[in-house]
């Protein structure tokens, strides 16, 4: 009998699961339960034709990066890889709010390291005293709790201040790391967000040491020519992320999904899982594997479902008592909001424009605006040449109240806010508002114990696996990476 798979979550990991699942053993039955009427999760792109022109909007991610290579290989799988953009070099790097005003990231910073120290010695954004103290950081003793030996986390806040001191955190590693998690960094953890940094601390004993041997061994060059990211090492599609999307659902076929499918209760026989859509209380279906590919909320729900009758010869107790610990656990994983507010400019309209691909604002500049994307600075093809897609983006961990705002008021802060940073005047071809409730897992000090936790509580649970980007990284990368393991776990 060919193996039946139940996929819960229509996002990207759960597409992905999916499409390696048929890869690997076409005769499996793997049916895919989607909750909302659209697939991708936070990942989609809409195509508008104006009177302008076309635009192709992405409503959430606009592009990948190359490492991990997962899914860059999920591409080859596809056969999409020669479809595949590299950012405009020339365009490259972001600019930063100081003092009301947009100025250049030093050359060579990435996220808390300076591959050109030169750089920093002349920026603006920093005052002689926050240079001087970031020149001493190859002298800051490390934490305790980045000895090799230690289980202790630490925030990225905390990490910072202690190597490059207050000024460096808020003006340039504040604004950079938040925008990425759309965080605290006060409550950030450094171990889950930031290994390779623990890494080079633990073996170099300080960020410029080890930047100092980077360069010898020539393995920053990609970062000596960034500013703020490593945007060589990304990579789009010419219809935007939701192509990726979409030629997964065609790849896995439409006779596998069901959307508007609400799975609310699973049961366990000691055999076989039973999956119960929109509150039957009909039919279930029957399952050999069943695979959450939720948000943490929603897995939480569904761990929390899960009723053992008839457990057999399995410990229904011990199983019972990790579905618990795994509800316990992923409730706990607090998430983030946020809302982008889409602009399509004309050119003329915008006065200052930066020739780079975004600006992020540190906390300290008191503004509305977490960060503005430029995205067709990134990939010009995205619409017509006399235009810009600006993408700019509120609320956060941080800035919460914001998004009680209306659609419309959204779209008239976004348009006070770029004009009082970059000149914009009149009326955009397009204004659109794009929500994501509780989209972004927050990843607080001690997540890495927690996802610890949870995976080992999900291992006690038989024909059940977890696929989730609540718990070992928010990229498209390590989420598809994940995905894979899952379905060759399963096809083994």
């Amino acid at each position: 009998m060919p193996q039946r798979i139940a996929i819960i979550g229509g996002g990207l990991s759960g597409l992905t699961t999916a499409f390696y699942l048929r890869q690997q053993n076409p005769d499996c039955i793997v049916e895919l339960f989607e909750a909302s009427s659209r697939l991708g999760g936070v990942i989609g792109t809409e195509t508008v034709q104006t009177d302008a022109g076309r635009f192709v909007i992405d409503l959430g991610a606009d592009m990948f990066a190359t490492d991990p290579s997962a899914a860059m290989q999920l591409c080859v799988d596809l056969g999409i890889q020669d479809q595949l953009l590299i950012p405009d070099a020339k365009r490259a790097g972001a600019m930063v709010v100081h003092r009301g005003r947009v100025v250049p990231i030093p050359e060579g910073f990435v996220l808390m390291r300076a591959t050109k120290p030169w750089q920093i010695l002349t920026t603006p954004i920093l005052s002689p005293a926050a240079k001087l103290r970031f020149l001493t950081e190859r002298f800051q003793s490390p934490q305790a709790e980045l000895a090799a030996d230690s289980n202790h986390d630490l925030s990225v806040g905390d990490f910072v201040r202690h190597r490059l001191g207050q000024e460096t955190l808020d003006r340039l590693v504040e604004p950079l790391v938040a925008g990425i998690y759309t965080a605290d960094i006060e409550k950030l953890s450094l171990k889950a967000t930031m290994a390779p940094i623990v890494s080079m601390v633990q073996k170099h004993g300080s960020l410029a040491k080890a930047t100092l041997s980077r360069r010898r061994e020539n393995v920053d060059s990609t970062e000596r020519n960034s500013a703020g990211a490593r945007y060589q090492r990304f990579r789009g599609l010419p219809n935007g992320m939701g192509q990726l999307i979409g030629t997964l659902a065609e790849r896995i076929g439409s006779e596998v999904i069901q959307l508007n499918a609400d799975v609310n209760r699973l049961r366990f026989d000691g055999r076989q899982w039973s999956v119960a859509v929109n509150r039957s209380h009909g039919a279930e279906q029957v399952f050999d594997q069943v695979v959450i590919a939720t948000p943490a909320a929603i897995a939480a729900k569904l761990f929390d479902s899960i009723d053992l009758t008839r457990p057999g010869s399995v410990d229904a107790a011990n199983i019972n008592a990790a579905c618990q610990t795994a509800a316990r656990g992923m409730a706990s994983i607090e998430s983030a909001s946020a809302a982008i507010v889409v602009l399509c400019l004309p050119k003329s309209q915008v006065r200052r424009l930066p020739d780079k691909f975004g600006i992020v604002v540190p906390s300290a500049e008191q503004r509305h605006a977490l960060a503005i994307s430029f995205a067709s600075h990134k990939y010009p093809s995205r619409c017509p040449q006399d235009h810009v897609i600006a993408r700019v983006f509120f609320g956060g961990a941080l800035q919460a109240t914001d998004l009680e705002r209306s659609d419309d008021d959204l779209i008239e802060l976004a348009k006070r806010e770029l004009g009082e940073l970059i000149g914009l005047e009149g009326v955009p071809t397009i204004a659109k508002v794009v929500r994501w409730n509780n989209a972004m897992p927050q990843y607080h000090v001690g997540h890495l114990n927690r996802a610890d936790q949870i995976e080992s509580a999900v291992e006690q649970i038989p024909n059940l696996q977890l696929a989730t980007n609540a718990l070992r990284g928010v990229g498209i990368a390590p989420l598809i990476a994940r995905a894979k393991a899952i379905a060759d776990t399963i096809g083994r």
